[in-house]
This record gives structure tokens, sequence and C-alpha cells, in this order.
């Protein structure tokens, strides 16, 4: 299953299918006594799916035939043991994708020329994807990181090992030479074709940067490159041989603190606008605004939903299920933000008091 959406993958993902290009997507559970209603729930959904092939005229025989075999193909590799909180499955000739999201979906059933993309949209802008690069002597590791783990990433040739020809570790570590290995020429070099591949894959996927490493490892790597100047830099040893629970407990620490500042900046921006009269809240307000490209940073409580009715001028909630109703529309507005330049924020539940989970700061 996928859990990185880089900005390639996306817009991939968004370029016309042959009709139809099937959108499948259900709430899922991590864990407790709801999980189990998990492979039930998925089952009817994709029968809802194959029931929609089956009636649309537009669909011939073959091609109903093709995107089913997809579908079956998708639903194979489903991992509901490692759910997270929204799956989305994409169906179309020739081709099949499953997406786990650690955040809730809508229940639906999309037929169209295009893949239903703003869930995924929303859910990475909610997980704020970071890299962690893991630096040693003879080994640098890259780690993909989201709301709450990390996971070795490939991208740009990571990991990079060191020849072990005329270097060996181990024996430095025994001998207390170790230090020096960061001062030798090889290190050097070594390290420099590690910010190299890093200025790659942070040209081709913008994230923060955490850097994980000992002292005289990171004050190389600053000596000799360009990303960790613009890193945060974490002192901590051994990761570029560890696993990912391991990275994940040294760099949480980290995460958790910046995100305590983040909010605190968020509600004074919000704050701030008030009295400058650029200030907005509410779904209905957030909409029209997102549309005309005028919000410049939209704050998002992490757990808000909900469903509304469209009316053109206005919106107006609406109970799941009901005829026309928009299940995802925080989803809609947060994808259109972003769309337009806007810095989305996701806050903890409760940050914006009285804002009914959503408010922004506009452009004009």
């Amino acid at each position: 299953m996928e859990h990185a959406l880089s900005p390639a993958t996306l817009a991939e993902l968004r370029r016309p299918r042959p009709y139809p290009a099937v959108s499948v997507l259900t709430p899922t559970h991590r864990r407790g006594s709801e999980s189990g209603q998990d492979p039930v729930r998925l089952r009817n959904v994709v029968a809802e799916a194959r029931r929609r092939l089956e009636t649309d005229p537009a669909v011939t025989r073959e091609r109903r035939a093709e995107v089913a075999a997809e579908l079956d193909r998708a639903l194979a590799e489903v991992d509901l043991a490692h759910a997270e909180d929204g799956l989305v499955i994409f169906a179309a000739p020739g081709e099949h994708q499953v997406w786990s999201l650690a955040r809730a979906v809508p229940e639906r059933v999309v037929l169209s020329d295009t893949f239903l993309t703003r869930n995924l949209v929303a859910a990475q802008a909610a997980e704020r994807p970071f890299w962690v690069m893991s630096v040693s002597a003879d080994r640098v590791t890259l780690w993909s990181g989201g709301v709450d783990r990390v996971v070795e990433d490939h991208s740009g040739g990571f990991p990079l090992v060191r020849s072990r020809q005329n270097f060996d570790a181990e024996r430095q570590e025994r001998i207390g030479d170790l230090p020096s290995t960061f001062r030798d020429e090889g290190t050097r070099q070594f390290l420099r074709e590690a910010d190299t591949a890093m200025s790659t894959v942070l040209r081709e996927q913008p994230r923060p940067l955490y850097v994980t490493g000992e002292r005289a490892a990171l004050s190389l790597l600053d000596e000799v490159g360009s990303v960790a100047k613009a890193a945060v830099h974490v002192r901590h040893g051994g990761l570029a041989h560890s696993g990912p629970d391991t990275v994940w407990q040294a760099i949480r620490p980290v995460l958790e603190a910046e995100e305590t500042r983040d909010t605190s900046s968020v509600v004074r921006e919000l704050t701030s606008a008030r009295g400058h009269r650029t200030f907005a809240a509410g779904l209905d307000e957030l909409w029209q605004s997102a549309r005309e490209g005028r919000v410049r940073l939209l704050a998002v409580e992490e757990s808000y939903r909900a469903t509304v009715r469209d009316l053109g001028e206005h919106l107006v909630p609406a109970d799941p299920g009901d005829l026309d109703a928009r299940d995802d529309i925080v989803d809609e507005i947060v994808e259109q933000c972003l769309e337009t330049g806007a810095e989305v924020r996701f806050v903890p539940d409760g940050t914006l008091g009285e804002e009914d989970g959503i408010a922004g700061v506009l452009r004009f």
C-alpha cells in the first residue's frame, strides 16, 4: 500500500484516463473493536463499485472486465492488519493503486475520467511529511516521516554505503580514533555525495529535513555541503544503522516541541488577522474565499469533518448519505487552498475555540 504522495505522483494521478477511472474510498481503523468492521465495509464498497460498472451504459463489456480485474488485484494488496484511518483504491484500464491514509475519508465510489485525489492531498497536508537523514562515517540512511512513524526511503539512491576498502569504523572505535574519520578526505567526499543526493531529493519532494548523527558528523556535513545548513540537527548517533522505531523515538520529541511552537504561531497569526480585518472563519466563508484564491493561511483542527450541501451561494449542513451531500468539503477546501499557494496547517482539536474547527487569514 502507498503512503507518500510526491508532486510527481500527484501529477500522474491527476492526468486523464480512459473512462472509467474508478475511485473507491472507505474509512478504516487502526485497532480496537471497530477494526473488525473494516473487511465487511471494504467488501461492500468494492461490490458497489462493481455494481456501478455493471449498470453504466458508457462502459463496454471488455472495459468492464478489465477494470474489474484491476479492482481484484488492488483488493488483494490491501493489508487491513496495518490499516490507518482511510483507504483509497484507484482502478482504471491497465492500472491500479492502493493508498493508506492517516486521515479519515468518506465512503464513496466515483467513476470518472480522472481519479479522485483531494482526500490524498488533504491527508498529506495533515500528516506534515518530513525527511530524516541519518549520517555516519560509513552509511547515510534516508527516512520518510509522517504523523506517527518513519519508514526507510530509497529516493536519491539512499542508503549510501561507503566502501569498506581502507576503512574500518569498528577498529577505529576500539582504538579511540573514530573522531578522526570525520577529518579524512574519504569521509569528506562521502558526505559530499550524501549532500548532493539529498539536494536532489529535496528538489523533487520539498519537505522539512532533520539530520541525525554524532556531533562530528553533523559538523562535517555542514562544512562540506548545503542541505544541513537549513535542516534541524538532532545529535543522536547510530541511527544510520538502526530501524524505523529507534529513529522515530529519537525524532519524536523534536517534532512535538516544534508542533507546540507552530500551533502557537498559527494562533498568533489568526489573532493578528482579526485586528487587520483579514480573518475568516466557518465553512461558508472559507469555501468562497478558497475558490477566489484569497486564503493565505488555513488552519484546520485535526478531527474536524463536515457534511454539507452546496446551494451555489451557500453551504448548508447535511446528513451523510443525503442526496447531493458533500462528505469531504473540508478536504475540498484544503486542496483548493493548496492549489492557490496557501499555507495549510492542521492544529490540535480545540485550538480554534469558537471558530468551529476551521479558520483562516486572507490575502485581501
